[in-house]
């Protein structure tokens, strides 16, 4: 993969983590909701299809985007079934499952990024 594949990779990733941070404070000042865990599964599902592609072709270190998926994954059940609970229950999935959930999800992001900078060279 040439140099300027792996730099989007990067700054793909960056969008992801800056898109997390960005979507948590938000959620911070209006108190989070259904529609907020509802964007983040409709956005993250894309992005972990096409972490699978990607790898599978070669594109990316293998474990770091596996790594990536599986932390994706874990952090969108924190951060969406909080939000998804409080909304239907009134009550939190966990203590701090949110913030846990988007912390991991910025995790995940990094994993992606650091699976392009180490993947597979052309």
């Amino acid at each position: 993969m040439s140099l300027p594949e792996r730099i989007l990779i990067v700054l793909a990733s960056l969008s992801g983590i800056l898109g997390v941070g960005l979507s948590a404070a938000a959620a911070h000042v209006t108190g989070g909701s259904l529609a907020t865990a509802a964007q983040f599964l409709l956005f993250h599902a894309p992005a972990l299809l096409a972490l699978v592609a990607l790898s599978a072709g070669g594109f990316l270190h293998v474990t770091l985007a596996r790594l990536a998926g599986f932390v994706l994954i874990l952090g969108l059940a924190l951060f969406c079934g909080d939000l998804s609970r409080r909304a239907f229950q009134g009550v939190p999935l966990l203590p701090m499952a949110a913030p846990t959930g988007g912390v991991l999800l910025m995790i995940g992001w990094v994993l992606v990024g650091a699976a392009g900078l180490f993947g597979r060279s052309s």
